[in-house]
């Protein structure tokens, strides 16, 4: 059956179809041209795994996948889908071992998939012949866990079932390479601890709403409150020359809470001019050596990694963002807060107590998955009609101000290409 086109409104993408998000065979679609070919994705921190046989349990798309390192000391990445009866066999998110086993018939693996061990692959003995056994020309290294490409790159994991895929560094181009590397500078990292959600929304939709500078300063009232995040902030957006990677880079002012003059600058007053802290420590923000790049010196840099991370830094809290896509209208949503080891007690601390604002129920991501979640049900209920992307024009360009939409229209330029190919 032929594919049912989508009709946009116009050659570009200022006005995005409902049906982007609706359409089940199109998902599909998605699934095999933005995690399966072509792309990387994000799978882990080196430092989840950091002795041998250590292991975590990942996804690439829909595909539940297992990053391992070997006694060798390397990483590898392998398929969780037992090359016997398919069973996805691994159930532990993390752990250490020396060997993976499938339950249902025993078949072993060693932690770079290769099959060591098949139960009655000689057969069984039984009144002086020998019953069942795999055919004699059944070779166990034909046989292993699927492998994927591997690329590591400041303690950062991605992997692609795509073995033909451009290097890490072409795929994420020399733009978004310089706010990656300025984040994970060959410091060594330390896990803080995760947070997981699933919000039923288009997987898209987070890719979005970290592409939008239009939002936080109004849906999040708890940024304009207490100064994080204002539309009057010193800020740039950049893309990669696809437009399907961005970063939104802020420096927060010296303004603090948006009151009187300041709240007219940015026509968003506090949610209550009165509100404090009960712990004035939670704002304890200290500005620290790497965050400059050259002349500028952001106090949050938001990257989107095309389809399936989000790497944050809001002033000292740090963490990753798994986007792993489950069915059209759903995905998880995975934080990896983490910091360095050269961390000092006080700033361990405070990257702890910073990361409140996020996560599930943090003082500010709270807004984020409910706002998707609403959005999703208004799409599959009409999903001829179409959204608005327009505020700062219709174009795709970088731009030095939060007050426009071009990264999100950028992002569905690369989505319609690869797509409509």
């Amino acid at each position: 059956m032929r594919e049912q086109a989508i009709h946009w409104e116009t050659d570009g993408t200022s006005r995005i179809p409902f049906a982007v998000y609706t359409d089940e065979d199109r998902h599909k679609k998605e699934l095999e041209r933005f995690f399966y070919k072509s792309h990387w994705s994000y799978v882990g921190l080196e430092a989840e795994i950091a002795n041998p046989g250590d292991f975590k349990r990942s996804v690439v798309g829909e595909r539940s996948v297992i990053m391992t390192r070997g006694d060798d000391g390397q990483i590898h990445v392998v398929e969780n889908v037992c090359a016997h009866r398919g069973m996805q066999f691994c159930r532990e998110r993390h752990g250490n071992k020396k060997e993976f086993v499938c339950p249902y018939h025993q078949w072993s693996y060693n932690l770079r998939g290769d099959l060591q061990g098949v139960p009655f692959r000689r057969g069984v003995r039984q009144d002086g012949k020998i019953n069942g056994g795999m055919p004699a020309d059944f070779d166990p290294k034909d046989h292993g866990l699927t492998a994927l490409k591997v690329a590591t790159r400041g303690g950062v994991v991605f992997a692609s079932f795509d073995h033909e895929v451009e290097s890490l560094e072409d795929f994420m181009g020399p733009t978004i390479l310089r706010y990656f590397d300025r984040l994970f500078n060959g410091r060594k990292l330390v896990v803080l601890g995760y947070n997981r959600q699933r919000i039923p929304g288009n997987w898209k939709l987070m890719q979005e709403n970290i592409k939008d500078p239009y939002h936080p300063g109004l849906l999040h009232t708890w940024f304009v409150t207490f100064g994080l995040w204002r539309a009057d902030n010193k800020s740039e957006l950049r893309m990669d020359a696809h437009h399907r990677h961005a970063a939104m880079i802020s420096t927060r002012g010296s303004a603090g809470q948006a009151t009187g003059a300041a709240s007219q600058v940015t026509q968003v007053s506090s949610f209550k001019e009165s509100m404090q802290l009960n712990d004035p420590s939670f704002l304890d923000i200290v500005p620290e050596d790497w965050w400059r790049l050259g002349d500028q010196v952001p106090s949050a840099v938001m990257m989107t990694l095309f389809p399936s991370v989000i790497f944050q830094q809001q002033v000292n809290s740090v963490s990753t963002r798994h986007i792993q896509p489950d069915g059209h209208g759903a995905f998880d949503f995975v934080w990896t807060h983490f910091g360095f080891e050269d961390d000092t007690p006080e700033m361990h601390e405070r990257r702890l107590r910073q990361s409140n604002l996020f996560g599930p129920a943090g003082f500010v991501s709270a807004d984020d998955g409910e706002v998707i979640e609403f959005s999703q049900q208004a799409f599959e209920t009409k999903p001829e009609h179409r959204m608005l992307v327009e505020l700062g024009g219709r174009d795709v360009a970088e731009a030095d101000h939060m007050v426009t939409e071009t990264l999100i229209r950028g992002m569905y330029a690369y989505w319609r290409k690869v797509m409509e190919a």
